[in-house]
């Protein structure tokens, strides 16, 4: 049975009258890779902070490694790497220089040769100021300096934040190699093609309440599944109205061509395709963020 990391149960938070987080409730194991996704002001980084004692919930209990941050925030702390989305940073420093400086703050409890390697591998430029930084490479210094800790728990907030394409793909390559090491990753994201192409598993949060958990394949795949269907003949839409879980998007060619959407199994879809000549037929699924969309339609959030 895989060791629990990161146990929330029913977590509230109010800064005032507005109730940011609501009985929010989960688990993360061992060796996981979790996104948390939703829009700017949905709860993301309130739960993070929560997390690390930063902020404390109003009601609801918190454990990580088994320990209760605001107990054994010192304890909890010594094994969590937090990359916050609002990286602040002394901009006097050389990116080099802030590295170190960290390290020896630390007495030695980072990996030197690690930083030095994750540098070189995103192209931080370590000999120049960090006020005359671009954002990314200001990015780069946080992720370098919250990696080389090799903590078994990674807190990441918008971790790709200001990065190039190239740059974001090596990061996730990076997280994956932490992962493979034992290293737990908790992140949050709005950017959901980086969710789905390194998370194990899904949180989604809407207006501080958690509306989904599951593993990123299990969502996409129990999901509907998008059909189009080109016949050698026209076929009446009829023939199709009506069918439980199979909903008619468009159709093109005067009934040659249908655009369908499959809710659950595809045996009723499929063998009612079976009674017409069928020219072609594509399968899609929908991606994480049409997923994502839908949870969030006609809210009125903004991103």
């Amino acid at each position: 049975m895989s060791e629990t990391v990161i146990q929330l149960e029913n977590i509230h938070k109010y800064y005032g009258r507005l109730h940011a987080l609501r009985g929010v409730n989960l688990e993360v194991s061992r060796g996981e890779i979790f996104g948390f996704l939703g829009p700017n002001g949905a709860g993301k980084t309130t739960t993070i902070r929560c997390m690390l004692d930063l902020i404390r919930p109003n009601d609801g209990s918190i454990r990580i490694f088994g320990d209760n941050p605001q107990i054994h925030p010192q304890k909890v702390k010594r094994q969590v790497s937090y990359l916050p989305g609002d990286l602040k940073m002394d901009g006097s420093f050389t990116a080099r220089g802030y590295l170190d400086y960290l390290r020896r703050l630390r007495r030695g409890g980072n990996d030197w040769p690690l930083a030095l390697n994750l540098a070189e591998r995103l192209q931080l430029p370590l000999d120049q100021k960090i006020k005359t930084l671009s954002q990314g490479n200001r990015q780069k210094v946080g992720l370098v300096h919250c990696l080389m800790n090799r903590a078994p728990l990674l807190l990441l907030d918008e971790p790709t934040l200001g990065l190039d394409p190239l740059m974001k793909q090596e990061v996730l390559r990076v997280i994956r190699e932490m992962k493979s090491g034992g290293t737990t990753v908790f992140f949050s994201s709005h950017i959901l093609s980086e969710v789905q192409e390194i998370a194990d598993r899904v949180g989604i949060i809407r207006k501080g309440a958690l509306v989904e958990i599951a593993s990123t394949h299990d969502l996409i795949n129990r999901s509907l599944t998008r059909a189009l269907v080109q016949f050698h003949h026209p076929v009446p839409e009829s023939r199709f109205s009506g069918l439980p879980n199979i909903h008619i998007l468009r159709v093109n060619g005067e009934g040659r061509s249908f655009t369908f959407e499959v809710a659950g199994g595809m045996d009723l879809f499929i063998k009612t395709l079976a009674r017409y000549e069928v020219a072609n037929m594509e399968i899609s699924r929908p991606s994480l963020e049409e997923i994502f969309l839908k949870y969030y339609q006609n809210e009125g959030e903004n991103g």
